[in-house]
């Protein structure tokens, strides 16, 4: 059984895709052989934490045997805690839950407004070119303008 876990804004697949993975209101584990949910755990700790709430939410995904995450993005302190875990890192994703699961699971089928990935999909996995401003000093070669070179 192959799972994923999505972050929600409600507790049903019919909820759409919230943009925040450690203070999601939910995060829905689905099976994606079958495209049903498997589970739905409230985020209580996650929404209300002044700060580690992608840890926490990262390390609760990370012993239900997730795959992937799919949100709309992952914040930097939770990124190593689910690639230690192996569960791939997906960011940029938008729309229904179950639009989202949907192509997920298959990239060809066509869904209304799922954005599994969008802007990345063309670069090497973690070197997806950025174009936010972020809070950086741009002591950096891309100096904080998201114009690093991946090396890959």
């Amino acid at each position: 059984m192959s799972k994923i876990v999505i972050s929600a804004t409600g507790n049903s697949l019919d909820a759409q895709v919230d943009p925040r993975f450690g203070r999601a209101a939910w995060l829905l584990i689905v099976e994606t052989k079958t495209g049903k949910l498997v589970e739905a755990i409230e985020n209580s700790a996650g929404v209300g934490a002044s700060q580690g709430a992608g840890i926490a939410a990262s390390a609760l995904v990370a012993d239900k045997g997730v795959q992937a995450v799919l949100t709309g993005r992952v914040g930097p302190k939770a990124v190593p805690v689910l690639e230690k875990a192996n569960i791939q890192i997906i960011n940029d994703v938008s729309g229904s839950v179950k639009d989202v699961v949907a192509e997920f699971v298959d990239p060809n089928q066509q869904v209304s407004q799922a954005g599994v990935g969008s802007g990345a999909e063309s670069a090497p996995a973690g070197c997806a070119r950025g174009a936010g401003k972020g809070q950086g000093r741009g002591k950096g070669k891309g100096k904080g303008q998201g114009r690093g070179q991946c090396r890959r």
